[in-house]
């Protein structure tokens, strides 16, 4: 199978019961972008330093989410660069305490007018990824950041909101009528998930989830196709034991190879980097000794995680990989509030940034993700719906038997962003 990874999506589904006019120069039809978009900036002039802070704080995030999100015995996939881009458009219209909560919560350092811009600028060096040139050969992979804002027909945003969407997202606002036909809103935006995910992702938004109350819905899609730069032989794959927490040992396919590897190991266990071809991305797998999974997850953070990748180094090394997939959902209602952003799940909640009023809150955040990894490469997709009511030098051949609960991360290397987080409990599936 060639490796893919789809991953998504981020939706934002703000919900108010006031309409008010909002008059275009033309009336496009549903789903289409209204007339007065704006282009997007895709030369941002934007400060190293701004990339570097933003990416620093999406790597905080990302690890604060997989604490917040709980059971260590259980398997685990979710996309914190997806849940931070669409918290991003929504973070563009917090005003007050509200902003403030989500900036600590989601580690937003940067101003407003420096955030946006930075966003944009590692969405574009995203979506510039996927060239195969010498030395490399064979099959390129395709890496895509995408985004949509959906309003309701004839309701009052405000311009400058639109603005900092549609110049640093490329979210033009696309109009839909939630009121008469909630329904077929949400299944147009199921499409469009779909369509951007290369159908990975169906149905998003499950039934009733849309109604006569919703007033804007913000999407962000990631895609991406890659084989590894070293692919498994599927010969060589055959079954190997694996211990899961807590549970008696399983047989699961595991594959094998020997190669040049980059390898890290640190006081309390080993990492190794597989490269996607074109080497712009890698997957980096962390396994702790034995019987010291749950305490290495507990300790770990953007710090950490840094000096572990710093210290990998080219290394010859005999690994044994599981083959594995995982499917995952969950509300991020609950660890959200966790890391502190508890104002925009209330009616405390201050988004007046968007429409002029305090009348839109957060009620509920669902997250979808699935992973296949497997001798081509990897394939997994992952979305989100936020729900807005009113009211060194090679040595000998190290081996590295993955037989143990890991955790794993799928990076853009020149960046430094994380796509995908994953903990791997254990590699059986049903």
């Amino acid at each position: 199978m060639r490796g893919v990874i789809s991953g998504l999506l981020l939706l934002v589904v703000m919900l108010g019961a006031v309409g008010c006019s909002l008059l275009w120069p033309e009336t496009p039809a549903d789903g289409d972008v209204a007339q007065s978009a704006l282009a997007r900036d895709t030369n941002p002039n934007v400060p190293g330093s701004d990339v570097a802070m933003l990416v620093d704080g999406n790597t905080a995030f990302a690890f604060d989410l997989l604490h917040a999100l709980g059971d260590v015995e259980e398997n685990l996939f979710y996309s914190p660069y997806s849940v931070s881009s669409a918290l991003a458009m929504t973070y563009a219209g917090a005003r007050g305490a509200t902003e403030s909560q989500m900036a600590d919560a989601l580690h937003f350092a940067l101003d407003q007018e420096d955030l946006h811009p930075a966003f944009n600028w590692i969405d574009l060096e995203l979506n510039g990824r996927g060239e195969i040139a010498p030395p490399y050969e064979g099959e390129g992979f395709e890496l895509s950041v995408v985004n949509a804002t959906w309003g309701q027909r004839g309701y009052t945003f405000r311009q400058s909101y639109l603005d900092t969407l549609a110049v640093n997202y490329g979210a033009g606002l696309r109009l839909l009528d939630f009121v008469e036909d909630p329904d077929g809103s949400r299944e147009t935006i199921n499409d469009w998930v779909s369509d951007e995910t290369n159908g990975r992702i169906v149905d998003l938004l499950p039934p009733d989830s849309i109604d006569a109350a919703t007033r804007l819905v913000l999407t962000n899609a990631i895609y991406f196709n890659a084989p590894w730069l070293k692919p498994f032989d599927a010969t060589q794959t055959s079954l190997g034991a694996f211990e899961p927490m807590g549970g008696e040992t399983v047989y699961v396919p595991t594959m094998r190879q020997t190669a040049m590897f980059g390898y890290a190991s640190w006081g309390g266990g080993q990492a190794v980097e597989l490269p996607y071809n074109g080497e712009t991305l890698s997957m980096i797998l962390f396994v702790p000794d034995r019987g010291t999974y749950e305490a290495f997850e507990a300790g770990l953070d953007g710090v950490l995680y840094g000096e572990i990748v710093d210290s990998l180094g080219a290394r010859e090394v005999y690994l044994r990989l599981p083959k594995f997939e995982i499917g995952y959902d969950a509300s991020l209602v609950d660890p959200l509030i966790a890391l502190g952003m508890t104002d925009a799940f209330t009616a405390a909640a201050d988004f007046s940034g968007i429409d002029g009023t305090r009348d839109l809150f957060i009620s509920d955040v669902f997250h979808k993700a699935w992973v296949s990894v497997d001798e081509a490469g990897t394939e997994a997709a992952a979305a989100t719906a936020v729900i807005m009511p009113i009211g060194g030098s090679p040595g000998p051949p190290v081996t590295l038997t993955i037989d143990r609960p890991f955790l794993f991360v799928i990076r853009d290397i020149p960046t430094e962003t994380i796509l995908f987080v994953g903990r791997v409990a254990s590699p059986a599936t049903d």
